[in-house]
């Protein structure tokens, strides 16, 4: 699947410490092969973000995607929960 990132994701991203950076990194290389979705427990969000996709970094950080097509994804934001309120 390709990736692309929204200025505001990276602007985000940007702001992790590092050791964070460098996890959601590794599972954003496994967010790319559907076969690891389950795994990272993707899933779609409702209400006012009911187009919106998530994914687990870990215990406290997701991160908000959209599917653009079957085979294209944009990472719109990461955080804690309060990533759901953007």
């Amino acid at each position: 699947m390709e990736v692309s990132y929204l200025p505001q994701f990276i602007k985000m991203f940007n702001s992790l410490p590092k050791e964070l950076q460098d996890e959601a990194l590794e599972k954003i290389i496994l967010f790319k092969n559907k076969i690891n979705h389950k795994q990272l427990k993707v899933h779609k969000l409702n209400g006012p973000l009911k187009d919106r996709h998530s994914f687990s970094v870990n215990y406290k950080t997701r991160i908000v995607f959209k599917y653009i097509s079957k085979k294209e994804a944009v990472l719109l934001a990461i955080g804690n929960h309060n990533v759901y309120k953007n």
